[in-house]
């Protein structure tokens, strides 16, 4: 009764009186424990902060990061108690830890923790007080936990993201180092084989630029060494684990192969908690907007939410630009993995989808804004495949 009652003076709510009968449709936030817990998690210290919502008394410590230490602590309090921290570097092993211990632990996302404009001081230990003040009255958006065995395949996918980018790096090192030199490859395709053979037989007089390119050049073989032995790891996975009848389904659009389509299941994780019109919110493809009045303004995407399986989407939406005919051989192939709705849910989604980039094109709308525009789509066209029973 007292997190209800502070919930309402908080918020500025109008007395019983005036808010009349409509007062009795609003629910007070449920709150069963007794004791709220903020901590706020660093890498070599643990700020906590407590409050005791039946007496009001407050508690304060500086922990050590170890698990153990902050569960002793929290079991000490008055019980039973709730735990929220916040989403960051240091992972999900001390949630588990409460968890299997029987705390409720909950991790709130960063950027929807609500703080007051004028507050201009920041220190840990009031961001555990105001923590702990809004879990007792239930203001916090919470993270979802993965499982051991989804966070594990998501860093999988991480790292193959992290040598995607690493590849691209060392190409341009040894693209731009040849420039210097006036050497310009013209045999067609770059990083192709014919393209490798002619990297191999480039030699220069001087030493130190010839070790400087054998440095570059080795460094573009040792990522496209990494990445294929990541790529066979995903493929395996993705062929026999829990996520292989999510990505045989979202294999029914074009531009999701098994790479694109296990990075999207592992990255989502739980797609029954979304929709189709949230999707596209969650993974930040919806425009910003501020709007007043009868003044409305939008402007670029949010980029909030997941950036993996933003990127995946958007390189994925660039294949339903080209004209849709009938499937190929490799379309025809990931189409028999799948469930004959799915197929039929894919096949759909394809021909809207380039009717969609079709109608952008009249408008003459830049391709770039454009495929955003297809990618918060084909999220919502994922969703319903990932969701479909089967």
């Amino acid at each position: 009764m007292r997190a209800g009652a502070s919930l309402t003076q908080s918020r500025g709510l109008p007395s019983k009186a005036l808010f009349g009968s409509a007062y009795m449709c609003w629910e007070a936030p449920v709150f069963t424990e007794r004791t709220s817990v903020g901590l706020d998690v660093h890498a070599r210290s643990v700020v906590a902060a407590a409050i005791d919502g039946v007496t009001g008394e407050v508690f304060r410590a500086r922990l050590t990061p170890g698990n153990d230490d902050v569960l002793g602590w929290v079991r000490a309090l008055p019980g039973p108690s709730a735990v929220v921290y916040e989403a960051g570097p240091t992972g999900f092993g001390l949630s588990r830890a409460l968890t299997t211990a029987g705390i409720r632990c909950e991790i709130v996302a960063p950027s929807k923790i609500q703080r007051p404009a004028g507050d201009r001081v920041k220190t840990d230990a009031r961001d555990a007080m105001h923590l702990a003040r809004l879990l007792r009255l239930d203001e916090i958006v919470s993270v979802t936990v993965p499982t051991v065995e989804r966070e594990a395949a998501r860093d999988l996918v991480r790292a193959r993201e992290d040598v995607r980018g690493d590849l691209m790096r060392a190409r341009h090192r040894v693209s731009k180092l040849l420039l210097r030199q006036g050497v310009v490859y013209y045999g067609g395709r770059a990083w192709t084989g014919a393209h490798l053979v002619w990297l191999q037989a480039q030699h220069f007089d001087a030493p130190g630029l010839q070790f400087a390119y054998d440095a570059a050049h080795e460094a573009v073989l040792q990522a496209e060494a990494r990445r294929g032995r990541l790529d066979k790891a995903i493929t395996a996975m993705a062929a026999d684990s829990e996520f292989t009848p999510v990505v045989h389904r979202l294999g029914c659009l074009r531009g999701v192969s098994t790479l694109t389509a296990f990075g999207l299941a592992v990255e989502v994780g739980d797609w029954d908690r979304l929709t189709g019109a949230t999707i596209g919110a969650y993974l930040g493809l919806v425009p910003t907007e501020s709007s007043s009045g009868q003044s409305r303004s939008q402007g670029s995407i949010t980029k909030t939410g997941n950036t993996h399986a933003r990127r995946l989407l958007v390189e994925a939406a660039w294949h339903h630009r080209k004209p849709y005919r009938s499937p190929g051989a490799t379309m025809k192939a990931r189409w028999e993995l799948a469930p004959a709705a799915a197929r039929a849910r894919g096949h759909a989604g394809n021909q809207r989808l380039h009717q969609r980039w079709l109608t952008f094109t009249d408008r003459k709308k830049k391709p770039v804004i454009a495929n955003v525009a297809i990618a918060r789509e084909l999220a919502g066209w994922c969703w319903s495949l990932a969701v479909m029973d089967g």
